[in-house]
């Protein structure tokens, strides 16, 4: 039984990061309009700066640093893990690949923050 439930908990841990993040965000979005409604209700023009949601330069480039890092732990994580599924031998370090995937994005997020750089700095 624990041999499906510690990897089930490995597994599910950055899910629910994740989900948690993202039912933030909504509510942190949620309050924002809530409190434009408001405004707008009492009849104070709204700035055009407040309708669009800001967000930082460099928010890809910490994104992908995050991504990387990541992907980098959970390889180093998995590799390091001494357990086996079973008793035919399968290895929990054999599970390394399962960090490629947010290695991979966060390689891709770390490209798309360079290109976008170099177009600004040539326009």
């Amino acid at each position: 039984m624990e041999f499906i439930v510690i990897p089930l908990v490995v597994l599910a841990a950055p899910v629910l990061i994740v989900l948690i993040t993202l039912r933030y965000r909504d509510r942190q979005t949620q309050a924002r309009y809530r409190t434009l409604l408001q405004l707008a209700d009492k009849g104070v023009e709204l700035p055009p700066q407040l309708l669009v949601e800001s967000q930082p330069g460099d928010v890809e480039r910490r994104r992908a640093l995050v991504l990387i890092g990541g992907g980098l732990g959970l390889m180093a994580m998995f590799l390091a893990l001494p357990g086996q599924f079973d008793g035919n031998g399968t290895h929990v370090r054999e599970l390394w690949g399962l960090g490629l995937l947010p290695l991979m994005t966060g390689l891709g997020y770390l490209a798309s923050w360079w290109f976008n750089r170099r177009e600004r700095a040539r326009g």
